[in-house]
């Protein structure tokens, strides 16, 4: 029986981002183990704090869940020293816990050099890359290390053709050995879960209609263009729309706030900071039109969650954005807002081809799920196996 282990360290009681595709990757594969015929086991990294207070343990929700965990206990920060550093000697330690596995899966850009097992990283994304000047230092410094660790990477996972492509291009990895695995809705999966949705209690009039944006308010999520495009619709056509911006604040985000506040109409933008899921689906549900016109991204799912609950969408035509989209959305070029404000003109003037992106969106959003993932994630393992 095949024997996998996967990092479940970017998980949380709230998870997002990474920790959203861990989540449900993990969930998706313990769900189908009898049937295909292997066995899943977590491995957990504790936070530097907590183990500075000497508490390394695996957390309870992750335990209650997926009781086949085991714990490396030294922080990422502590061990990316070692893999850095000294990565034979770390390979010795991490074999010291358990050479069982038959394939081991890094799930946020790194992998440790395990000796036996087959070794599988995951690579969201290279905005480090191709786009410098977006992220802080910091991050930069992560890239050098995802290079490292492909020295003794077995195989890439990533998220999209597009990334996959990025992946061969710049980090000049064999094509045979990267894999794409498409992503899916936090909405997906079963429709009661997310039924009777109520008005969030938030700080906006829901009497008012508006543009929506969700994700984290960052350069490469291009908000300056969506400020620009709302400022052209409001003084050219008098559109009576809000805009409404959902997220937490990134990096770099000054000149995004510089940019509302120098508005004419900043009183009608909204920023609201995080909020649940249900919130967020109510908005998404709510919604004129969603606005998503991004610069680069290595899958987009805010497309994808937006089309799940009906709201139609515009986006950019760059990246992997048109896999996601497909035929169900507008795309605009993320460079000209004016062609962004024209877009989202053409849904607001126009119910009957409003209805039609709703249409198409739903549909094409039911084409991806977790289940999906799942099975191409484990195709992935034993290709590289075979």
């Amino acid at each position: 029986m095949l024997k996998i282990l996967i990092d479940a360290t970017p998980l949380s009681p709230k998870p997002s981002g990474v920790g959203l595709y861990v989540n449900n990757l993990i969930k998706s594969l313990t769900e189908n183990q009898k049937q295909e015929n292997f066995h899943l086991s977590i491995v957990y990294q504790p936070g530097l704090k907590v183990w500075l207070r000497g508490q390394a343990t695996i957390p309870a929700f992750l335990l209650n869940q997926y009781p086949n965990a085991c714990l490396i206990p030294l922080p990422v920060r502590i061990s990316n020293i070692f893999l850095d550093y000294f990565p034979q000697h770390f390979s010795t330690y991490l074999e010291s816990y358990d050479n069982s596995f038959d394939i081991v899966h890094g799930t946020n850009y790194n992998i440790y050099p395990y000796k036996k097992p087959v070794k599988v990283m995951t690579i969201y994304d290279l905005t480090c890359i191709k786009y410098p000047q977006y992220i802080n230092s910091v991050v930069k410094t992560y890239f050098k290390r995802v290079q490292r660790c492909l020295q003794w990477t077995d195989l890439v996972i990533t998220i999209s053709e597009s990334s996959k492509r990025d992946i061969v291009e710049y980090l000049n990895f064999d094509a045979d050995r990267v894999w794409v695995t498409p992503l899916a809705s936090r909405y997906a999966g079963e429709d009661g879960e997310w039924s009777n949705l109520e008005q969030p209690q938030v700080d906006y009039d829901f009497s008012r209609p508006y543009l929506l944006f969700v994700s984290t308010l960052e350069p490469r999520k291009n908000i300056v263009a969506i400020v620009e495009a709302f400022n052209y619709l409001k003084e050219k056509y008098r559109i009576e729309q809000q805009l409404v911006l959902i997220g937490q604040k990134g990096w770099k985000y000054k000149p995004i706030f510089d940019a509302i506040a120098s508005s004419p109409y900043n009183n009608e933008i909204h920023h609201l900071n995080y909020l649940g899921d249900r919130d967020v689906a109510w908005f998404y549900q709510h919604a004129d039109v969603f606005v998503y016109p991004s610069h680069y991204e290595g899958f987009g799912l805010p497309v994808l969650e937006a089309m799940t609950w009906g709201a139609p969408v515009v986006t950019s035509n760059t990246s992997s954005l048109p896999e996601v989209a497909g035929d169900a959305a507008l795309q605009i070029d993320p460079n000209e807002p004016l062609e962004l404000a024209e877009a989202i003109l053409q849904i607001l003037e126009s119910s009957e081809f409003r209805q039609t992106l709703i249409t198409k969106g739903k549909a094409q959003a039911k084409r991806f799920s977790w289940e999906n993932t799942a099975k191409e994630t484990l195709a992935a393992y034993r290709y590289i196996l075979s």
